[in-house]
C-alpha cells in the first residue's frame, strides 16, 4: 500500500519494524484493534501506579493491636480477619511511619492525597491542550515514564529513613503534574480511531482498564508489603515506566500516522464504514493529511461546545464520590469490624479490588444502556440517583457479615463507577466529536481535559474532606459521599428533560410509522393521505 512520507513521520518505530519485516501491512480493523489493547494497558498503568498509597495508609497510620483469627472467612489466608486485644477499642499505637503516625495522621494523608490530586486537575487543563498540538504518542510516553520515576522516589523515601512530609507532598505534586497526561491522550486517541457508533458500548469495556488498574496495583502493592511499605511504590513504578516503552513502540495515536483518514473528519463527522477507509486509503492516498495538520480548538471554545459544562460540574460531584473509595476504601475497610472482626491491612487491600469489579460491570452496562437509548445523560444521572441508597445500605449492613460486605460494595462499585466511566470516556469523545466542530479540528484532548479535570478538583476535594472527617465517624463521610451523588445527578436534569424528549418523540414517530401508514402529521394537526 502507498503512502506519502509526509503520512509516515508519526508511525511509531515499533510498528515500522514489525511492517518491514512481515513484508506488508495491517488492516484498518487490526489497527484498532492494537489501538484498543496498547491504550488499555496504558490507562491501567497509569490507574496501578495511583493506588499504593491507598494501600499503605494503615501502615503509615497506626494499626491496632491486633490478633488472628483462626479459620478466617471464606479464601484462607486472601481475607484474613483480626480481632482487637481486649474489649478497648480505642487505637493501640503500633508504631507507624513518621510524619504519618501522629494524632494528625488521617490529616496529613489527606493532604498527601489533595496535593496529588490538585496538582493531576490543574494539570489535566494544560495536558489537554498540549495534547492537541503535540505528538500524542510522544506526550503520553514522556507522562507515564515521568509518573514511574516519581511514584517510584516517593518509595524511596523509606529505603533512605525519610520522614520530612514535605519530601512526600513534593513528590505526590510533580506525579500528579505527570499523570494528568495519561486521560486527555487515551481519550484523544481512542476518540481519532473510533466513529459515534457503539462507542458507549466499546468505550464502556474498554474503560475497564480503570478498574483493573486499581485491582493490578491493590495486589502488587499489596503482594511487596510485607518487604517494606517503600516496595509497594516501586513496583507498580516500574509497571507504568515499562508501559511508557510500549506507548512509544507501538502506538499509532492518530490513524492518518500509519495511512489511514480519521473515520470522522472525511465530512463533517460523518460516521465511515472502516471498509470504505480501506479503499479510500488504497485510491485517494495523495490527498489524505496528516494529524499534525488540523488546527486545535482552545478552551474557551471547548467550553462553549453544549453539554461540556454540565457533564463537567457533574464529573465533579461523580469523581468526588469515586476517588473518595479509589484512596480510602482499604483504610475504611482495615478500621471497621466486618463481622465482629477486623482485617489485616494486606487483606483489606485485597477485599477492596471487589468494589472496582463492580465497577468493571457498572462502566459496561451504562455504555451500553447509554447506547440503545441514544440518552448519556439519563443513564448517568439515574446510576447516580441508585448510589445513593446502595451507599446507605453498604454502611449500615455492611459489617453486618463478609458475605453482605461484599456483595454491597460491588453494588456500590456498580453505581458509583458507572456513570463515572460513562462521563469521562463516551460523552467526552462525543463533545470532542460534536457536530458544531469541522472534521479537521482537533478538540478532543481539550474536551476530555476540561471535563476530567474540573471532576478531578472534585476527585482532590474528596479524599481532603474524608481525612479530616473520618475523624469524627465514619457517619459523616458516607453522608458526604451521598450527598455528592445527589447533587450529581441534579446538575444533569437539563440535558435529562431534553433526552426524554427526544426519546418520546422517536417513540412516537415510530408508532406513527407502524400504525398510521403514510401520513404526515402536520403542526396545525391537519392530517393528509400520500
Amino acid at each position: 500500500m502507498a503512502r506519502g512520507s509526509e503520512l509516515m513521520r508519526g508511525s511509531p518505530p515499533g510498528v515500522s519494524i514489525i511492517r518491514s519485516l512481515r513484508g506488508k501491512d495491517w488492516s484498518f480493523s487490526s489497527y484498532r484493534y492494537a489501538v484498543l489493547l496498547i491504550t488499555f494497558i496504558a490507562y491501567t498503568c497509569y490507574h496501578a501506579s495511583r493506588k499504593p498509597i491507598s494501600i499503605v495508609k494503615s501502615v503509615l497510620y497506626p494499626e491496632p493491636e491486633t490478633v488472628v483469627v483462626s479459620n478466617p472467612w471464606p479464601f484462607g489466608s486472601v481475607f484474613i480477619k483480626e480481632e482487637l486485644l481486649g474489649n478497648d477499642k480505642s487505637r493501640a499505637k503500633n508504631k507507624g511511619w513518621a510524619p504519618f503516625d501522629g494524632e494528625d495522621g488521617p490529616s496529613k494523608l489527606g493532604e498527601i492525597d489533595v496535593a496529588f490530586l490538585a496538582c493531576y486537575s490543574l494539570g489535566m487543563y494544560v495536558a489537554g491542550h498540549l495534547g492537541d498540538r503535540l505528538d500524542l504518542r510522544l506526550f503520553l510516553t514522556t507522562g507515564m515514564i515521568g509518573s514511574g520515576i516519581f511514584v517510584a522516589l516517593f518509595g524511596m523515601g523509606y529505603f533512605w529513613n525519610i520522614h520530612t512530609f514535605g519530601f512526600f507532598l513534593m513528590m505526590q505534586m510533580v506525579a500528579g503534574l505527570f499523570q494528568a497526561t495519561g486521560w486527555p491522550s487515551v481519550v484523544a486517541v481512542i476518540g481519532n480511531w473510533f466513529g459515534k457508533r457503539k462507542r458507549g458500548l466499546i468505550m464502556g469495556i474498554w474503560n475497564a482498564h480503570t478498574s483493573v488498574g486499581n485491582i493490578t496495583g491493590s495486589l502488587l502493592a499489596a503482594s511487596v508489603l510485607q518487604y517494606g511499605w517503600g516496595w509497594s511504590f516501586i513496583v507498580p513504578g516500574a509497571f507504568i515506566f515499562l508501559g511508557g516503552v510500549l506507548v512509544y513502540l507501538f502506538l499509532p495515536a492518530y490513524p492518518e500516522d500509519v495511512g489511514f483518514p480519521c473515520p470522522y473528519s472525511l465530512g463533517n463527522n460523518q460516521q465511515t464504514d472502516p471498509g470504505d477507509l480501506e479503499v479510500q486509503n488504497q485510491s485517494n492516498t495523495g490527498s489524505q493529511v496528516s494529524s499534525t495538520t488540523r488546527r486545535s480548538v482552545g478552551l474557551f471554545e471547548a467550553c462553549l461546545i453544549p453539554g461540556v459544562i454540565p457533564f463537567a460540574f457533574c464529573l465533579f460531584f461523580s469523581k468526588l464520590v469515586a476517588y473518595t473509595f479509589l484512596y480510602w476504601l482499604p483504610f475504611y475497610l482495615s478500621q471497621t469490624e466486618i463481622g465482629g472482626a477486623y482485617m489485616s491491612v494486606k487483606s483489606a487491600g485485597n477485599l477492596s479490588t471487589l468494589f472496582d469489579v463492580g465497577g468493571i460491570v457498572g462502566g459496561i452496562i451504562a455504555g451500553y444502556l447509554s447506547d440503545k437509548l441514544n440518552a448519556r445523560a439519563t443513564t448517568a444521572a439515574t446510576f447516580m440517583y441508585a448510589a445513593i441508597p446502595s451507599m446507605l445500605l453498604y454502611r449500615f449492613y455492611g459489617g453486618a457479615s463478609m458475605t453482605w460486605n461484599i456483595v454491597l460494595m460491588m453494588i456500590v462499585g456498580l453505581f458509583v463507577n458507572g456513570p463515572y466511566a460513562l462521563i469521562t470516556t463516551a460523552v467526552s469523545a462525543d463533545l470532542g466529536t460534536h457536530s458544531s466542530l469541522k472534521g479537521d479540528l482537533r478538540a478532543l484532548a481539550t474536551v476530555t481535559a476540561i471535563i476530567d479535570g474540573t471532576g478531578s478538583a472534585g476527585a482532590a476535594l474528596g479524599p481532603l474532606l474524608t481525612g479530616f472527617l473520618s475523624t469524627k465517624g465514619w457517619d459523616k463521610v458516607f453522608l458526604m459521599l451521598m450527598i455528592g451523588a445527589l447533587i450529581a445527578g441534579l446538575l444533569l436534569s437539563q440535558l435529562v428533560v431534553t433526552e426524554i424528549a427526544d426519546i418520546l418523540k422517536r417513540t412516537q414517530s415510530a408508532s406513527t410509522q407502524c400504525f398510521g401508514g403514510n401520513v404526515n402529521f402536520l403542526s396545525s394537526g391537519s392530517v393528509f393521505q400520500h
